[in-house]
This record gives C-alpha cells, structure tokens and sequence, in this order.
C-alpha cells in the first residue's frame, strides 16, 4: 500500500511539472510568435526610407521583476481626467491591454513621418465609435481609415495646423491596430517590401530577439547630426561625433534581469580603423570617468552612495569589438542596478567640469 501510495504521489508530481513545463513553453511560443509576426508586419509595411525602429513588448516587461521595481521607483504622474474619460469611452487602457508596439520613423527632406503598429486588447466598436466621434472616417482599400485631428502649439503659443496635424488609424485585425502621421495611411498598407534591404533589418531584429525593448538605426548623414545634436553641451566632442558619423548602424537593447536591467549598445561599421579607435575612445572615457570620480574634489563633493552607485555603473561596463562576416562592431554592455537609479533620483550636486575626451589612438589602416 505504502508503495502505490508513493508511485500515485510521484506520478502526480510528474504531471504536475509537465503541465506546468508545458504551459510555460506555450507562452513563450506565443509571445515569440507574436512578437515575430508584429516585427514581419512592420517590415513589410514600412517607408522606403526608414532610418530607425523602435519595439517594445509591453507584454513582457509587465511580467519582468526589474521593471516592477522601475516603476514603484518611478514618480507616479497625476492623474488625467482626459485619459480618464478615454479610458472609460474607448475600454482601452495602456498600462493593462497594450501588448506590443513596433514604430519605424523615416525624414523625407524637411518633413518628418512615423509608422506604428500595435497588438493588445481592443474592443473595437468601443474604439470606433470613439474615433468616428472625434475626427472623419472615410473608406479605403476596402478599410475604415479614422483621420483624428492634432493640434500644434506655434513657437508663439498659438495653435496652429500643419501638414502632418493629424493622425489616420485603422484596425487591421481585432487585435492589431496600424497608425500614421501621413497623410495617407492606405499607401503603407498596400506596399510589399518596398523598404530598403529587408534582408538587414530582419537580421538584427533576430540579433535583438530576447531583448523586450530595442531601437535599431540606420545610419546616414541626418541620423548622426540629430544624435550628436541631442548630446549636451557640455559633454559633446567633435571626435566622438566624428566617429559615430561613419557608423552604418546603430543599436539599443534593454534585458531586465531579476534586480539589475542589462543595458546592450552596438555600433557597427565597414572600417576596422574606426572600429578600433571607437572601441579605444569608449574606453577611454570610462577611465576617464573613474578617475574623475575617485577624485578627492569630487569624493568631498558628491554623496558616498551616489559616487559608488556610479562607479558600480561603470564597473560593471565592458567593451568589444566583434568582427562579423561584412562589418566591424563595436559592443558596449554595462547593468543598471537599483543603487544607480537612486542615484539618479537624489538632488544633484555642483556641476563639475567634464573631463577632455581622449583622442582616438591612431590605428594602421591595413587592420
């Protein structure tokens, strides 16, 4: 008897971990899965002059540990009797029914566009009624197209109107929306793989696939300026920008971990010369910067918990080059602890002077 008894208890067990096993198994098969055919649908669909994409699963980082601690640290905003009545109008709250979000920005001269499509939990009559009740619908390529109008404050206060003053969505499925500031939203649905070298795009949409937030940029003269032009004054350098300039593409993941969030930067380029210097440079200011923090001007200076909260930030740094089949990449990782962002949210003491960026080491071009 004692010996059925443990054989049924031990087979129970077994059960129980299979079914679990399996039901794990099934969700990251679905949250793969939908991730993958959000990103294919993005590419397809796409401008042809797409300089920068960004992903964000919503989805998954509501389950990540990290981010749950980000956002009981983060100030919480007041809340916004407009958003409110959306919310209470349309059914559809962000913080609980947005899944995924695939957004690609493209710059035709001086006009800037944006494409974006979302899965989540839509009721869709809600939302319609809601989107016919404060802008137009009109019917194109056998679709509901809701034009919603935006309005645009004038350097002098006042409201203007522009080109691209409104927003067209549509519902492309019952869970799956696709949005513009184009002005016409139907041209991005009908085209098939008209942006430029998809085969790149989707590599290192693979390349990211375990990160649930990433930003990949294609690098062209515009790109770089508008980077180097948000770096603040204080901190930018002619040398650096110089190199980030000759970048072919750019990218950005984050990975929250159980208490850290990994951070993951890769530049890459066809030269090995810019590579190396890039690589050097990096490390150099990360040198720089430890060196300037176990300063005894800045030791007297800056709180004993905010300077080690730094330090830890750049310890924890590491960067490399990585030779790939056509180009040369240079890879720069470093964790985000919760010691940084209280740092981050203490008062900020005395500006101090930033340290000379360091001249890239000169390189021989046959390497």
């Amino acid at each position: 008897m004692k010996k059925s008894t443990s054989l049924l208890v031990t087979a129970l067990a077994l059960i129980f971990c299979a079914a679990v096993s399996f039901a794990v198994w099934r969700s990251l098969a679905s949250r793969d899965s939908g991730r993958g055919d959000l990103l294919g649908a993005l590419l397809r669909d796409m401008p042809a002059n797409t300089s920068g994409v960004f992903y964000v699963d919503v989805a998954q980082l509501r389950q990540s540990t990290f981010t749950q601690k980000l956002f009981a640290w983060a100030p919480k905003p007041q809340t916004d009797a407009d958003y409110t009545r959306f919310v209470q109008d349309t059914g559809f709250d962000y913080e609980r029914d947005l899944d995924r979000v695939a957004f690609a920005a493209a710059k035709s001269g001086s006009q800037s566009s944006w494409f974006v499509i979302a899965d989540g939990t839509f009721d869709q009559k809600k939302i319609a009624a809601y989107l016919a009740r404060v802008g137009a619908m009109q019917k194109r390529g056998g679709r509901d197209i809701y034009s919603i109008p935006t309005s645009l404050p004038s350097p002098a206060g006042n409201i203007t109107s522009s080109a691209n003053s409104q927003i067209l969505l549509t519902f492309l499925s019952g869970s799956r929306i696709a949005a513009t500031n184009d002005a016409d939203l139907s041209t991005y649905l009908d085209q098939k793989n008209s942006v430029l070298d998809p085969a790149s795009w989707r590599t290192r949409f693979a390349r990211l696939a375990g990160s649930p937030i990433f930003v990949v940029v294609r690098q062209n003269g515009d790109t770089a300026s508008a980077l180097a032009a948000q770096t603040p004054g204080g901190f930018q350098s002619p040398q650096l920008s110089a190199l980030l300039a000759q970048l072919s593409w750019l990218t950005l993941a984050a990975q929250p971990q159980t208490d850290t969030l990994r951070i993951v930067a890769e530049g890459e380029t066809s030269s090995d010369t810019v590579a190396g210097q890039l690589a050097d440079m990096l490390n150099g200011v990360v040198i720089l910067a430890q060196t300037g923090l176990n300063s005894a001007k800045t030791t007297q200076q800056l709180d004993p918990r905010t300077r080690a909260a730094y330090l830890e930030l750049l310890k924890s740094a590491d960067i490399t080059r990585l030779d790939r089949e056509d180009l040369k990449a240079v890879r720069v990782v470093f964790e985000v602890t919760q010691n940084f962002l209280n740092a981050a949210a203490a008062p900020k003491p005395t500006a101090l002077a930033p340290a000379a960026t360091p001249e890239p080491r000169k390189r021989s071009a046959h390497k």
